[in-house]
């Protein structure tokens, strides 16, 4: 591995966790600054505004900095801008909240479809980060992938139908987003019981 490609790695792994969810907290603050007791549903109007916005400059970002748009970045940006004009169209918060739900389903879907067809669909997100991993545990992954998806969109439901406006907007900003980190810090002892080649990496950040 190159000098340069090694400097270039973490970069690149910062700007797509920025680009990932970058948007979700310009949303966050939009809809904070944008709210008041006199106009509830105005702070909804601003933060969908925002991140609308926040997530096509992702895209266009994506492409030039990374020369690529991401699946799950490219599916976002599709639902955020067609739930985020309904949204605005109809002046309904509910249309941005279910957005969240219908991505997460869509991922669940496609990875316990694959999961049952035996293919590993993960593994074209994950296989440059996870070397080595051996196709078994493509396929855990794969399925508990598919399965925390499913989980995210269930709970997604729940808080909508249980929490406020505004405490929707923070736990979604601040409790979903740890969710991820958490889970995927719990998959390295499967993955390497699978193969996974830590010394790579740890090579690379020398």
């Amino acid at each position: 591995m190159t000098e340069n490609n090694i400097e270039t790695k973490p970069k690149s792994k910062w700007l797509s966790f920025a680009l990932d969810f970058g948007p979700v907290l310009v949303f966050f603050l939009a809809y904070k600054l944008g709210s008041s007791d006199a106009k509830p549903v105005q702070g909804a109007m601003v933060g969908t505004s925002a991140f609308m916005v926040a997530i096509l400059i992702a895209v266009l970002v994506s492409k030039w900095k990374l020369g690529k748009i991401a699946p799950m970045l490219w599916v976002s940006a599709i639902l955020v801008v067609g739930f985020g004009s309904l949204t605005l169209f109809f002046q309904d918060f509910k249309f941005i909240q279910h957005k969240a739900t219908a991505v997460w389903g869509l991922f669940a879907s496609v990875l316990l479809g694959g999961w049952l067809f035996k293919k590993p669909l993960v593994k074209f997100v994950f296989e440059h980060a996870f070397d080595g991993v051996d196709d078994d545990g493509w396929m855990k992954l794969t399925l508990r992938w598919g399965l925390f998806f499913l989980f995210l969109g269930l709970l997604n439901e729940a808080m909508i139908v249980v929490l406020s406006e505004s405490t929707y907007v923070t736990a979604k900003t601040f409790a979903v987003l740890p969710l991820f980190f958490v889970f995927t810090l719990m998959q390295i002892p499967m993955l390497i019981r699978h193969g996974l080649n830590l010394e790579d990496e740890n090579a690379a950040e020398k």
